[in-house]
């Protein structure tokens, strides 16, 4: 049963006074416990009936459970004399519910807790004070104490699925049957997989291919890679006898008669003496050379050697020749004193000049060919026909001409004021220019000769030699047998137009397929006999070939011709010589 507001200021004006009677109320209010049961059940209707009381207005919440309802009702039931202070308590109180301060009595403390057993059981808040015991005093809330802010509401957090639900949800989305699988399918499968990657990989391929470096140019040849002359071979008249062997130079031998093996050849070893003496100590054109003393031995083997019939030029010991007329008294008369004088000039003895005179042998390839004395008079001094046409070729090309010059003359006056004729009587005479004669009892007639013949606007140099002529008078039988060979090795020769101006003869290959012609800069002449084939190539420029040119930049050379006899002409660009394009560039594999 409820104590009214009236009864409870009475009980609290008079405890001071007597503090018994306080008590009684208290112990009546526990013996009246089912009397108040009614009461608790019609606050806990009332409180779930929110209609009926007085609700300031508020927006609308969401549907929560009724404790959390109970609680918030509990919190928005408005003081009429003072700001509230929290409840701890979670039901709404009645309009004519005591203010606080009113001694609480048991009854009241078992309506609350039964009506709590009714409803849902809430949590209780984090802030809520400890539950007072029955019968404690509460004191009024005045104004001189400090009110605490307003708890905040309740906010309402949604319920989480059952587990069986979110089961059911995740076997929804991964338990899904995939559609039946047929070839379209499969197809655009593979297409959305490999597309992207096919894409990628040919992005790649296109930049490494637009930047990888461009292979080198090169020049091609398309022309035929040789000529052969027309006509058959010459017949030449070669001698019955010894051994004789003729070249052209720069083209090649004519051919050559006789078994090649190694005999005397008498004077003709003194060309190797006036090529090492020339090699060691040059004459420059229109020079004299240097100055050589004459010694006793040299006017002594004068003596002698005119007593033996031996070739000789007279000198005296002490004189001074220039070494310009030491090598004509050598090369034209062919005088033995001199040449021995020479040896012991340059070398100190004449057993080192022979020395010398072997080691350039070896260094020419004359295989064959050994010195042993710098005259040839002794018969141990061998060689053969074709070891002395290398020594007559590198002879007749040395620098300065002197060479050349001396044994293409006829005479000439010596210091002495004599004249000294040269045994080549061929020299001087139907283009013949040298070289050397030798004869002796034991080589018989010998002659290492030289002759040109103007052919195709170029003079063509032939150069022979004739050992082992034994018919008397050798000199005369080695001559006549060497001129009919010069004579049928000029006729023989012939020259033809091989390339014309501005004929094509290959192109420029840039490495990726494209070509670019170049043509001849002048006019191509070859010189040959019948049956002779010559070889044409293409080289390209030393400093090499671009990428880009313009026409008639020069790529390289066209070359006619073998060994020393080869012609060399300039090969230009046709047209523009143009880099490759982006689509060659990646097009291309190796």
């Amino acid at each position: 049963m409820a104590v009214d507001a009236e009864s409870a200021e009475d009980t609290e004006d008079s405890a001071p006074e007597d503090a018994e009677p306080a008590v009684e109320p208290v112990d009546e209010a526990a013996d009246a416990e089912p009397e108040t049961e009614p009461e608790a059940e019609a606050d806990a209707e009332s409180a779930e009936e929110p209609e009926d009381e007085p609700e300031p207005a508020v927006e609308p919440e969401p549907a929560v459970e009724p404790e959390a309802e109970a609680e918030e009702e509990a919190e928005e039931e408005p003081d009429a004399e003072s700001e509230p202070e929290p409840e701890p308590e979670t039901e709404p109180e009645p309009e004519d519910r005591p203010r606080e301060g009113t001694l609480v009595l048991a009854a009241r403390s078992v309506a609350e807790a039964r009506s709590s057993v009714a409803a849902p059981e809430a949590k209780p808040l984090a802030d809520k004070p400890p539950a007072r015991p029955v019968g404690t005093f509460v004191p009024l809330v005045t104004d001189d104490a400090p009110s605490e802010p307003p708890r905040e509401r309740t906010k309402t957090m949604p319920l989480p699925p059952e587990p069986g639900e979110s089961l059911k949800l995740l076997a929804e989305l991964t338990n899904t049957p995939p559609p039946r699988e047929t070839a379209l399918r499969t197809i655009a499968r593979r297409f959305k997989i490999w597309t992207p990657l096919v894409l990628l990989l040919l992005i790649i391929f296109g930049a490494v291919q637009a930047l990888r470096p461009l292979p080198s140019p090169e020049l091609k040849l398309t022309s035929a890679s040789s000529h052969t002359f027309d006509g058959s071979e010459p017949s030449l008249p070669w001698p019955s006898e010894g051994q004789a062997v003729v070249e052209v130079e720069g083209l090649g031998s004519l051919g050559s008669s006789g078994k090649e093996k190694a005999v005397p050849i008498a004077s003709v070893a003194k060309v190797m003496t006036a090529y090492v003496i020339l090699r060691d100590h040059p004459i420059k054109s229109g020079a004299q050379g240097e100055t050589i003393t004459v010694d006793q031995k040299a006017e002594d083997q004068y003596e002698s050697g005119s007593a033996e019939q031996e070739s000789v030029v007279k000198v005296t010991a002490g004189q001074a020749l220039s070494e310009y007329e030491a090598l004509e008294a050598v090369l034209l008369p062919s005088a033995n004193n001199v040449a021995r004088l020479l040896a012991r000039w340059d070398a100190g003895s004449e057993t080192a000049f022979v020395a010398k005179m072997n080691a350039v042998a070896k260094e020419l390839g004359m295989t064959n060919t050994t010195y042993t004395d710098p005259s040839g008079l002794e018969s141990t001094t061998v060689s053969t026909a074709k070891d002395q046409v290398k020594l007559g070729r590198k002879a007749m090309e040395m620098d300065g001409g002197v060479f050349a010059k001396i044994v293409n003359t006829i005479k000439y006056k010596d210091s002495n004021g004599d004249w000294q004729s040269n045994y080549n009587q061929l020299a001087g005479y139907n283009h013949t220019v040298g070289i050397k004669t030798g004869t002796s009892t034991a080589a018989g007639g010998n002659l290492l000769f030289a002759a040109t013949r103007e052919v195709g606007g170029s003079k063509q140099l032939i150069i022979g030699a004739m050992l082992g002529q034994y018919k008397s008078p050798i000199i005369d039988t080695v001559l006549a047998r060497s001129k009919e060979l010069i004579k049928a090795t000029q006729e023989a020769l012939t020259s033809d137009l091989i390339v014309k101006k501005g004929d094509v003869l290959g192109y420029v290959d840039d490495g990726l397929g494209g070509h670019t012609a170049v043509v001849a800069t002048k006019d191509v002449t070859a010189v040959g006999w019948g049956g002779l084939k010559v070889g044409i190539s293409l080289t390209p420029a030393k400093t090499g070939i671009p990428h880009e040119a313009k026409a008639g930049t020069t790529v390289g050379e066209l070359t006619v011709g073998n060994g020393d006899s080869e012609i060399k002409i300039p090969v230009a660009l046709e047209k523009d010589l143009v880099e490759p394009s982006l689509g060659t560039k990646l097009q291309r594999v190796a």
